[in-house]
C-alpha cells in the first residue's frame, strides 16, 4: 500500500479509468453482438446500421488509447466482411 499522498492520488485516479475502460469495452462488445445477431438473423439493413455504431465505438476507442490501431483495422474488416457476406 503505498503511503505517499500523491501516489494514493495517482492509486484512485488509476481505478477510476480502469473502470471507466472496463465499461467501454464492454458496451463494444455488445455492438459487435448487435451485428453478429443481424448477420444471423439476415437483416442486412440493421446490420449496416449496428455495424457503423461498432465501428464508432472501435474509433473512439482508438481515439482514447483503449484500443491498438491493428486491433481496431483487424475487428473493423472482419465485422465488415461478416456483414458482406448477407
Amino acid at each position: 500500500m503505498a503511503n505517499i499522498k500523491s501516489q494514493i492520488k495517482r492509486n484512485k485516479t488509476n481505478e477510476k479509468r480502469h473502470q471507466a475502460n472496463v465499461a467501454f469495452k464492454s458496451s463494444y462488445k455488445t455492438a459487435v453482438k448487435a451485428v453478429r445477431a443481424a448477420v444471423e438473423a439476415k437483416d442486412k439493413d440493421l446490420a449496416l446500421t449496428k455495424l457503423s455504431f461498432a465501428h464508432k465505438k472501435l474509433d473512439k476507442g482508438q481515439a482514447k488509447g483503449i484500443f491498438h490501431k491493428n486491433f481496431v483495422a483487424r475487428h473493423k474488416s472482419a465485422l465488415a466482411s461478416l456483414v458482406n457476406s448477407l
